[in-house]
């Protein structure tokens, strides 16, 4: 826990349910506290954004419609989304409390996992993929740090399409991929991501198991994405040897650079991950890795055993039938087509392969290019670039500059490069020309002046303009017609980024006292309120009421309440008043009676006359005991 800092949120409680005790961690997005949700009385935890970032409304947005998407995907190997909200500038989600670690925390204290541990640990992150990869999302940033591992041994996978780590890079349009140690080839190259992007780097996460480290590393980022295009992730056997074959062979199946020979999905790689398992014996399954070998001496037992399997195998998912109702057990885990032969990289590559380890040592990462045969040249990568430092390390790689465009950008600098055409690391013959798009920075117009017109139009008005209708709010007024725009926020003239969202005031027109129509017959009623200007609807059931049979027992709005020209009041009639039997009181005390008679329902008057000043007998009764009346009425009692 952090504990450095005196935290302003820890002791507070928001949206007057949610106080926060702890701060758990701190990522690029957002921090973690552990809270109480006093209605419920339960912990959870408290993911709170940054508030540099919750000033951005286009992220705040995009931020709350993912939160409600994974809130609907309901598994158990998933951190469950419960709430959302803000309060006085923080926006946060109150997530499910896992106590225990990270699987970052494991492999930092113990380096490599057993083979039965580490698939003890993939399985149910995998069965937690495939459920949200059938449901339509990709987690686009599965790492160590994302998979929690309870008290209770429970394996559970958080921040499906919510995390956005700092150290990222992005495609041309900006959109943030993951972290760089555990990218797919694709994410890098082209900015894509379907379910092979996850496939990949849970094939990184076990080969991070078995050998305590990462398969590509480098002096910088730039150095690790030049591996990942270029070089094929290792047989983990290499760095443990006697590592069984089925596990190198699964590694390299789901970090093949290829996406098209991966498993198409975690529910493919789980089929394959099983198969793998039941390949394996129980003596390559508890094998000592090397680093548990060398501290037996230290260690009481195993270290890696004290992470409970029984409780992270998977629930598999649903089964198909086929059209005549029998059970197909493997459709759902079917393997993918038998595995290519895996490409191992030769120790010697010959001088251009020299050329490109001694560049990658001299830190010169991203900058790499080399001819190959003498006639063609890879683009370098120049994202994020001036436009004047992409023409030189573009001129250093023997290209010319085309065209160059400028374009919106909400996430690329002004004056940076967005994209280049053709696409870093595209093969082209020397002295080829390559166009550039730079960054004008964010797209901002004007708020449209849309007072008086009509909601459809000022809807289509703003769209045209770039901009989003939001939230529609309606009030009285005197000067402006009903279902037109009084005012926006953002006010008109406002400069604004495209695609805000407009915040709409529109006119209910002016204010209607709504006239009292209760007792009256129900012709009446609808006359008096249609010359008001008001529609009127007649509710489907009756109620009893004071009033006769058939007459407004009552009316919503209330009489004396303001409507809008136009606004419906609903009548509901009466059945009649209720009839209710009369408790007989004479001979009772006042105080009896009383009690009595307005327990059934009955108000209750006194007639006491001269002689009854002093008295507290009641002698008569004004309905006698044992007969009807409308209750609500009120009864009178002689006393003497």
């Amino acid at each position: 826990m952090d504990t450095t800092l005196q935290d302003p949120l820890v002791g507070q409680v928001l949206d007057g349910r949610y106080r926060v005790e702890a701060r758990i961690a701190v990522g690029g997005m957002a921090t973690v506290y552990r809270a109480l949700d006093t209605r419920l009385d339960r912990i959870l935890a408290l993911k709170v954004m940054h508030p540099s970032l919750a000033t951005d409304a286009g992220f705040v947005e995009r931020f709350i419609r993912e939160a409600k998407s994974v809130a609907r995907l309901a598994h158990p190997n998933v951190v469950q989304v419960f709430d959302q909200g803000t309060d006085a500038g923080y926006v946060y989600l109150a997530m499910e409390y896992i106590p225990g670690c990270t699987l970052r925390d494991v492999l930092r204290e113990r380096g490599a996992l057993q083979a039965r541990a580490a698939l003890d640990i993939l399985e149910p992150v995998l069965a937690a993929l495939g459920a949200a990869h059938r449901a339509g999302f990709v987690h686009r940033d599965m790492k160590p740090e994302n998979v929690l591992i309870g008290d209770d041994g429970r394996v559970k996978v958080a921040d499906f399409g919510l995390v956005r780590s700092v150290d990222t890079v992005t495609n041309s349009t900006g959109t943030v991929l993951g972290t760089v140690s555990y990218l797919a080839p694709e994410q890098i190259e082209h900015g894509t991501a379907d379910p092979r992007v996850d496939v990949y780097a849970c094939g990184i996460l076990l080969y991070e198991m078995l050998t305590g480290e990462k398969p590509h590393d480098g002096d910088s980022p730039a150095i690790v994405l030049y591996k990942h295009l270029h070089d094929d992730v290792p047989p983990p056997s290499a760095v443990v040897p006697g590592l069984a074959p089925a596990l190198d062979a699964l590694v390299g199946a789901a970090t093949a650079r290829d996406a098209e020979v991966r498993p198409a999905d975690a529910v493919a790689l789980f089929a394959l991950t099983r198969e793998s398992r039941g390949r394996l014996t129980d003596e390559q399954l508890d094998a000592m890795p090397p680093q548990a070998l060398s501290a037996e001496h230290d260690n009481a037992g195993d270290r890696t055993s004290v992470i409970p399997r029984s409780l992270t195998v998977p629930r598999p998912l649903p089964v198909n039938e086929d059209d005549d109702g029998a059970v197909d057990r493997t459709s759902r885990f079917r393997s993918p087509p038998p595995l290519p032969p895996r490409r191992r990289t030769a120790l010697h590559r010959g001088p251009a392969a020299i050329v490109v380890a001694v560049l990658l040592v001299l830190g010169l990462g991203a900058g790499i290019w080399y001819i190959n045969s003498g006639q063609f040249t890879k683009v370098p990568p120049v994202l994020s670039k001036t436009e004047q430092e992409a023409r030189d390390r573009l001129a250093e790689a023997g290209l010319d500059v085309g065209e160059v465009t400028e374009e919106y950008s909400d996430t690329v600098e002004r004056g940076k490069v967005i994209s280049t055409d053709p696409a870093a690391g595209a093969r082209v013959r020397g002295s080829a020309s390559v166009s550039l798009a730079v960054s004008k920075g964010p797209q901002t117009v004007r708020v449209p002046d849309l007072d008086g017109y009509r909601l459809d139009k000022a809807r289509s008005l703003l769209e045209d303009e770039g901009l989003k209708p939001g939230m529609v709010t309606r009030e009285f007024s005197d000067s402006v017609p009903r279902d037109a725009v009084i005012s926006t926020e953002p006010g008109k003239g406002t400069k604004v980024r495209a695609d805000t969202a407009v915040k709409l005031t529109v006119s209910k027109g002016s204010p209607v006292d709504v006239p009292d129509v209760t007792g009256d017959d129900p012709e009446d009623a609808r006359a008096e309120l249609e010359e008001a200007g008001l529609k009127v609807e007649i509710a489907d059931g009756r109620v009893h009421s004071e009033h006769d049979a058939g007459q407004v027992a009552r009316q919503t709005p209330g009489a004396g309440g303001e409507a809008a020209e136009g606004d419906t009041v609903t009548l509901t009639l009466s059945k009649g008043p209720e009839m209710v039997e009369v408790p007989d009181v004479v001979g009772d005390s006042v105080d009896e009676a009383r009690e009595k008679l307005e327990g059934a329902g009955f108000g209750v008057k006194e007639d006491r006359g001269l002689l009854g000043l002093f008295g507290d007998t009641v002698k008569d009764q004004s309905v006698d005991g044992g007969e009807t009346a409308p209750k609500g009425s009120t009864i009178t009692l002689k006393i003497r």
